[in-house]
């Protein structure tokens, strides 16, 4: 199943996505309803925090009473800690209850205010952030909620920065406009992205795009920093070590819109341990791709033993973020060198410029190949007779400036 995390600021309007995504066939799990939920009258949840707090936090009905909790729970830190020990097993419980329960070709949106402040986007496949500008968010919130103003500022204030979402965000969607104004937004994403994604992760499909340079993204970054956390999540111990590498790990550098990351494993037993976990965040493995090209030993003892050029490879599921992700063990040739190249590359604004014009040519290779696999093959023929040399240049830069991985 896909899990999507939902979130945005107070006022933002999430509440509408939410609510769109659950029309579409979204099996929505609302962390705000659950926290409701687990403490109604007759449930233990209510019956702990009596215990805790005291029965003078019940409503003459018998329900809880928000405002008298409040007053007790978050006067202090400590009585803050005990609310929340009661109250998030509860909810997390009743949550895997519901995932659970959904159909294996599900798509879960969990919508979940504090998503971002506290750090849980490496837990989703994709994270989704509703935006509106703090000053509408005010105006929302006073007038339609009727919310004094002091009130909504603080509470707007006390959440993430812009900048923290946007770091947190694989899908920005900016709820601006007028009611509904994001719905066919909405109902795009969820049959252009969405829908293949889980599609894909269900099937193990890598997602594709032909070899064409782009102009460097900016984004390339953050986009490679989110992977990598997933990855890390996935890989748990048998991970060394996680890198961005390849061209869009190169500030400036044109490239094929593909994230390519390395993970560095002790042996390929690590890396085959790991392949399910991988396939079911959203990176399923190609089997048939399990060796890098050796180079030509230039000095380096051993490095065209096709043996120690042997890696596991997998890819991104998500038809929105192609990505590359080659697992390799430590130490070995393909594995040093991907980290070498790509700080060779960063560094050198010469050979940029050069390796820049050499994957200008092999896209113009690629061009006009509909096959895929034909189009990659031509892609990388083009640039293998530079590699070969380049492979001595950037172990001769490594020496002269003490390089170390």
């Amino acid at each position: 199943m896909l899990r999507l995390g939902l979130t945005g600021g107070i006022g933002a309007g999430k509440s509408t996505v939410a609510k769109v995504l659950t029309e579409l066939g979204g099996v929505l799990v609302d962390s705000d309803v659950l926290a409701r939920e687990v403490v109604e009258p007759g449930t233990p949840g209510l019956q702990q925090l009596t215990d805790t707090f005291g029965t003078d936090i019940l409503a003459p009905d018998g329900s809880l009473d928000r405002p008298a909790l409040a007053a007790k729970a978050f006067g202090d830190e400590e009585s803050r800690k005990k609310l929340n020990a009661i109250v998030h097993p509860l909810v997390g419980a009743r949550t895997a209850e519901i995932i659970d329960g959904a159909a294996s070709d599900a798509i879960v949106v969990q919508d979940i205010p504090l998503l971002v402040e506290g750090s849980m986007g490496p837990f989703f496949h994709l994270v989704v952030i509703v935006w509106v500008d703090a000053e509408e968010r005010v105006r929302r919130l006073t007038g339609q909620r009727g919310m004094p103003e002091a009130d909504a500022r603080a509470r707007i204030a006390a959440q993430a920065t812009d900048d923290a979402r946007r770091a947190a965000a694989d899908v920005w969607i900016d709820n601006t406009g007028a009611p509904g104004s994001v719905d066919d937004d909405v109902r795009a994403l969820w049959n252009d992205r969405l829908i293949p994604f889980e599609r894909n992760i269900r099937e193990g499909v890598i997602a594709r795009v032909h070899p064409e340079q782009v102009t460097a993204d900016p984004a390339w970054e953050l986009q490679a920093r989110r992977i990598v956390s997933r990855l890390a999540l996935a890989c748990s111990d048998k991970a060394v070590r996680i890198d961005h590498i390849g061209s869009t790990a190169v500030p400036g550098l044109d490239a094929k819109d593909v994230i390519d990351i390395q993970i560095t494993v002790r042996g390929l037993d690590d890396a085959d341990s790991v392949a399910e976990q991988l396939r079911v965040a959203g990176f399923p493995r190609r089997e048939d791709a399990d060796f890098d090209h050796p180079k030509p030993a230039y000095g380096i003892g051993g490095e065209a033993d096709p043996a120690v050029w042997s890696k596991r490879f997998h890819g991104s599921a998500d038809p929105g973020r192609p990505a590359n992700v080659h697992i390799r063990v430590d130490g070995w040739p393909n594995q040093r060198f991907a980290l070498l190249f790509r700080d060779w590359l960063r560094a050198d604004d010469s050979i940029r410029t050069e390796y820049s014009g050499i994957k200008r040519r092999a896209s113009e290779a690629a061009a006009g190949i509909t096959d895929f696999a034909s189009a990659i093959e031509a892609y990388e023929n083009a640039k293998a007779p530079w590699f070969d040399v380049a492979y001595r240049r950037a172990w001769q830069w490594a020496e002269e400036t003490n390089w170390s991985a």
